[in-house]
């Protein structure tokens, strides 16, 4: 939560599986260690809209091409970001290096236990509005 408060607007936050590298791209290393990234993700969004100035807030890693996988959790978190209404409609999709080189950019590297392959995500933080954050309106 400490993280989640520090980033700004336009910080971005990489949730990654148990083969990412995090502790090597880290810039801020939050270690989730036993933690899947599925229920990480839903219990982090009502804290951490998605950027709606960005056409694909929500970034993945493309298989490598010849790689034979075929990441099943991709739906998991396309249902997970749909259900929670905000902005999000597509994943951006990165090819394996370029999604590294922007995840030591990130703000933060969530490392978490997750054993699906290809369950890295990047996240865009959007800006949390005073309803967003918890806070009524003075009148309220």
């Amino acid at each position: 939560m400490k993280v989640l408060m520090e980033m700004g607007h336009g910080d971005e936050l990489v949730l990654a599986d148990g083969n990412f590298p995090a502790v090597s791209m880290a810039q801020r290393l939050v270690r989730a260690d036993g933690l899947a990234i599925p229920p990480l993700l839903k219990a982090i969004l009502p804290f951490f809209p998605l950027d709606q100035y960005v056409e694909r807030p929500a970034v993945l890693m493309q298989v490598v091409p010849g790689d034979p996988t075929r990441p099943t959790i991709w739906e998991e978190y396309r249902r997970i970001l749909k259900a929670d209404g905000g902005i999000f409609t597509e994943f951006e999709h990165m090819e394996r290096n370029a999604f590294y080189q922007r995840a030591r950019q990130a703000f933060a590297v969530v490392a978490t236990s997750e054993a699906a392959l290809y369950a890295n995500i990047i996240l865009k933080k959007g800006v949390v509005t005073p309803a967003a954050a918890g806070f009524g309106s003075a009148g309220a």
